[in-house]
């Protein structure tokens, strides 16, 4: 593999050629495309990591251009799945970095699969219950994962080395109850402290992947940009500290499918998704034939959406669904179920 374009990123003496060498053999899964995914995406596709699998459950709307740095007005008027888009965008920038989209929701049933060949698992997320199945399936196989968030002005992220450093459930053992924290409708997200997190996730991960493990942060840090405020808080003896039931008894509820939901309520999208109970697949040709004359169809080869009084109605061929128009759980399913059958 030709080098060249590296130049500035081997000058570095901690990485050097011999670390630019193993990021270009180096394979990665990034679970979620949007804000923080997008900019991790595009860090890592420049900085020459040699296989990328982006895997996003969503498609573009237009609020997304604020913070999500890979897409533009057209991704949008296309109606291009993120991974989609994404995907078109990295291999103009770097042909040299395989790409692997794929427009799936990242659940039980499929993240063993999804992670069965990759160095380490990177956390583009927006809810704390894929989190917690990212830190199962970490613990279990011994992948290194970077977990990264932000809401409003604030953002955190903190490097987890199974076996080594805490895990995410060492430092909660349970994802925060529905309205505990802020919501991106509640508290909204400023597209700077996206970029400060998700860069500081590619340095962790590029430290990693380049055979510099040792320098990884042993911190959960903490940025409020808005106050001008950074916290940095001590969690290198957290692991021997907490009795911790996934890292220390290896208990993974959410890989076993004991806790998660198939409904998630999107954030700051007044949308609802609905997903089957076991994996299936959806004639996308089948069902813009169905919906003919209920209201309007649009579909390209990635989804179809149903335009039908209030709603908007969004089906992709791995069976799930996007219902917007409402954020309620019930009548979502009740809208699904009438214009699209139980």
């Amino acid at each position: 593999m030709n080098l060249d374009r590296y130049v500035r990123q081997m000058r570095y003496a901690p990485l050097g050629e011999a670390g630019q060498q193993k990021l270009s053999t180096a394979r990665v899964l990034l679970c979620g495309c949007g804000a923080l995914g997008s900019v991790l995406a595009n860090t890592l596709v420049r900085a020459g990591v040699g296989f990328v699998r982006l895997v996003d459950r969503d498609f573009l709307e237009l609020n997304n251009l604020q913070r999500q740095v890979l897409y533009d007005e057209e991704d949008v008027r296309a109606e291009l799945p993120k991974a989609i888009a994404a995907t078109e965008k990295l291999r103009r920038i770097n042909s040299q970095v395989e790409i692997e989209p794929l427009v799936v929701d990242v659940d039980a049933t499929n993240i063993e699969k999804l992670s069965g060949d990759v160095d380490m698992i990177l956390d583009g997320t927006d809810n704390f219950e894929t989190r917690f199945l990212i830190n199962d399936v970490a613990v279990k196989r011994g992948l290194p994962w970077v977990y990264g968030g932000v809401i409003g002005s604030e953002g955190q992220t903190m490097t987890i080395l199974p076996g080594d450093t805490a895990c995410l459930r060492c430092l909660m053992s349970e994802p925060p109850p529905p309205g505990a924290t802020p919501t991106c409708d509640s508290a909204g997200i400023l597209g700077p402290v996206v970029n400060i997190i998700a860069s500081m996730q590619a340095s962790e991960a590029i430290k990693i992947l380049s055979g510099n493990a040792k320098a990884v942060s042993r911190f959960l840090t903490v940025f409020e940009l808005w106050d001008n405020r950074i916290r940095q808080i001590d969690v290198s003896k957290l692991r021997e500290s907490v009795d911790c039931a996934t890292c220390k008894r290896g208990e993974y509820d959410w890989l076993d499918g004991q806790r998660g939901s198939q409904t998630a309520v999107l954030c700051g999208r007044n949308a609802v998704q609905l997903s089957p109970p076991e994996p299936t697949e959806l004639s996308l040709d089948a069902m813009a034939e169905k919906l003919a004359g209920i209201g309007r169809v649009t579909r390209n080869k990635y989804l179809l959406r149903l335009a039908v009084d209030d709603y908007l109605i969004t089906l992709f061929p791995d069976g799930r669904a996007i219902v917007g128009g409402t954020d309620d759980i019930a009548a979502a399913r009740t809208v699904y179920a009438k214009y699209i059958g139980s």
